[in-house]
């Protein structure tokens, strides 16, 4: 009886492959999961360690908008929940000292004008309430110690906009005047006269002060333990516009109160760029901050971790001798060490080091991008954390290392999709200089095939393409093309000779870089020498112009918020101090910028069908530059083509243009490199 039972458990079972059906297979992903990926962002641990706040973004079909919404998950790993629900975005989420409130930024209500505002949510229950009403914008907040205020970093209204009732009479818009050094700013505009200043807000009293009129711009506030003073970054001296050296200021938290240097040295502190805020020492003795490079190093320096004596003294250096870029500064809650992150090659690693300077030792590292951590009183901690075939996800982490779930934000779709195969790679160089990047293998590979292949470059130059999930990569993937990537000199996370290799000298040898890595995939019998393309957006559009115009064995292009004509550049874009610096004025070096335009004077050597795009607001790398080259092609009579997104700046951020952007570059490869009746589907 007892050798018949398991024979009647097997014959009430369906059939094994019947089974195998009821759960369906992974599919290839698609832009459909476009709307299933959450971008997760910005913990913030509550005062207990018991709970991390953090935002999740997402596309809203319906407004055909990206909706950013708070969510709380108890770092035990036992609940998640959706705090915010309102169809406008929340950002920056942070606990009050007390763990009574949990506030953010929105700028939820049509009364507003778009302007962000700061709301307060009783943990107890109840509705947010929004306790700023200001024409102006909040861009920064931190909690004061005790918990009794907090300091505003406040954008001025803009003073020559119109009201939505003067809108609504159709009132003609002022003159834009002009008269500063630096004039437009991407998403900004053209600039005026506005600022942005450090404000002191009550909480229980709603009274607002600011602490530093004037015509500076203020940023990255930080309270002292006793509550008494702030810290600060700022650019002084009588033309802010004309350079970046940012240094660190104190001033006392009560009206009327005088800023006072810190730090006034030749190299930038704390600035806004390099994401880290002044970090003051549980003692109140010390600041921790991120120092740049000489102005003639520009975005190519390093950022070191440094430390100040409150009292005076010189800055000393707790990285000294690491070639590599620091960021985002926290002291241990004993005030012995310091927690950091550190940009490796390829790699994003959590760091803790001795206050007094020593051994750097590895608090989470590996093969992953830690993006952000959090820590509270008692040591606990949260990290932001992505690999290769995980999206961005929040985790707690504990002293032996080990990483527990907290967010599970993508946890569902990915049980979906299958993943093509992300592999690290190295490369030498034209010069023998090894070059670091990634294949991408096409999902459904076959070991002895070859497949078209795409060179993807990123932009910068000074960033890297890194051991994080890359939605791009994966679709191509998904679509039947082997992706390959590169970190070419230029790049960061390999140290500052590498980063600054390109200086004045763009499309070089950082051209040769790229090219090696295709060389490497052709060799490894991944990538078909006959069907390659290549494309990238901002820098890696520049790039891709580049390429093209010194080497024909590309079938394909698209070059995406791109210039090949620099001339062009200077005067129409935000970077006039890096031209200045780094290439000079074109009327003193235009040998200079000839050379770093190849691809504009030497148009007629490129034969490459190339899609260009660019977004109609871009003032970063502005339209005129796309449509330079796009111009340039269509006399020439190579295949080609331009699309503007309406209204988009340097990013594309508008859910069906982000979409629209996937299909046109996938149907202009499918179109060059896949044979006919054998491309893929768009992936709708």
């Amino acid at each position: 009886m007892k050798k018949l039972l398991p024979l009647l458990a097997a014959l009430a079972l369906p059939p094994l492959a019947a089974r195998a059906q009821t759960a369906p297979a992974p599919r290839p992903l698609s832009l459909r999961d476009l709307a299933q990926m959450r971008d997760v962002a910005d913990p913030n641990l509550s005062p207990d360690g018991a709970w991390v706040a953090y935002t999740v973004a997402r596309v809203d079909t319906a407004t055909d908008k990206r909706d950013a919404d708070i969510w709380m998950a108890r770092t035990d790993g036992s609940q998640n929940l959706r705090i915010t629900t309102n169809p406008a975005s929340e950002s920056k989420p942070r606990f009050s000292p007390d763990g009574k409130y949990l506030s953010f930024v929105s700028s939820r209500g049509e009364d507003d004008g778009g302007n962000a505002q700061l709301w307060l949510l009783n943990r107890a229950g109840g509705e947010a309430e929004k306790v700023t009403k200001l024409k102006g914008s909040v861009s920064d907040y931190v909690w004061s110690p005790d918990g009794q205020r907090i300091a505003m970093i406040l954008k001025d209204a803009d003073p020559d906009s119109l009201t939505a009732a003067q809108k609504v009479k159709k009132k003609t818009a002022p003159p834009i005047v002009i008269d500063r050094f630096q004039f437009k700013k991407d998403v900004d505009g053209y600039l005026n006269q506005q600022r942005q200043h450090l404000y002191v807000f009550d909480v229980a009293t709603r009274r607002l002060v600011c602490l530093t009129p004037g015509p500076y711009d203020e940023h990255l506030p930080a309270w002292s333990p006793d509550g008494k003073q702030l810290a600060f970054s700022s650019k002084r001296g009588p033309d802010p516009d004309r350079h970046d050296n940012y240094d660190l200021f104190l001033i006392d938290a009560k009206a009327g109160a005088q800023a006072r240097p810190l730090l006034a040295t030749d190299v930038p502190e704390s600035a806004p760029n390099y994401g880290s805020r002044p970090v003051w020492s549980p003692d109140g003795r010390r600041l921790a901050f991120v120092q740049g490079g000489p102005k003639e190093q520009l975005v190519y320096a390093l950022h070191q971790l440094m430390v100040v004596d409150v009292a005076g003294g010189p800055a000393r250096a707790l990285t000294a001798g690491l070639d590599r870029n620091t960021t985002q500064p926290e002291w241990a809650p004993d005030g012995k060490s310091l927690y950091f992150l550190l940009e490796d090659d390829r790699a994003e690693s959590l760091m803790r080091v001795p206050a007094a300077g020593g051994k750097l030792e590895k608090v989470l590292a590996g093969p992953r991008q830690v993006g952000d951590f959090a820590m509270a009183a008692k040591g606990q901690l949260v990290v932001l954390s992505s690999q290769p075939q995980q999206p961005t996800e929040v985790y707690a982490l504990d002293k032996k290392g080990a990483l527990k779930p907290l967010s599970k934000q993508n946890d569902a779709w990915l049980k979906g999709v299958t993943l093509g195969a992300v592999e690290p790679i190295q490369a030498k160089s034209k010069d023998g200089t090894l070059v670091s990047g990634f294949t991408i293998k096409p999902v459904g590979y076959q070991a002895g095939r070859k497949y078209p292949t795409i060179l993807r470059i990123h932009g910068g130059p000074v960033a890297q393409f890194g051991y994080g999930f890359s939605f791009e990569w994966q679709y191509f993937a998904a679509n039947g093309y082997a992706v390959v990537v590169a970190n070419p000199r230029g790049s960061s996370g390999r140290g500052l000779e590498y980063s600054k290799a390109i200086f004045a000298d763009w499309g070089n040898k950082d051209t040769d870089d790229v090219l090696a890595v295709v060389d490497y995939a052709v060799a490894q019998g991944l990538a078909d020498p006959d069907r390659l393309g290549v494309g990238g957006w901002s820098y890696g559009g520049i790039m891709t112009d580049q390429v093209i115009a010194r080497d024909q064995r590309f079938k394909a292009a698209v070059s995406g918020a791109s210039i090949a004509n620099v001339l062009a550049g200077y005067g129409t874009d935000q970077y006039i101090r890096d031209y200045e610096t780094e290439l000079g004025t074109p009327w003193k070096n235009p040998d200079v910028y000839m050379r770093v335009s190849y691809p504009f004077y030497h148009a007629d050597r490129i034969k490459t069908p190339t899609l260009f795009v660019c977004g109609e607001k871009d003032f970063n790398v502005p339209l005129l530059n796309t449509e330079q080259m796009y111009q340039a092609l269509k006399s020439l009579n190579v295949p080609t083509q331009l699309v503007i997104y309406p209204g988009q700046f340097h990013g594309v951020t508008t859910p069906s243009y982000v979409k629209d952007r996937y299909v046109r570059y996938l149907g202009w490869y499918n179109k060059y490199l896949m044979p006919k009746g054998t491309a893929a589907a768009s992936g709708q």
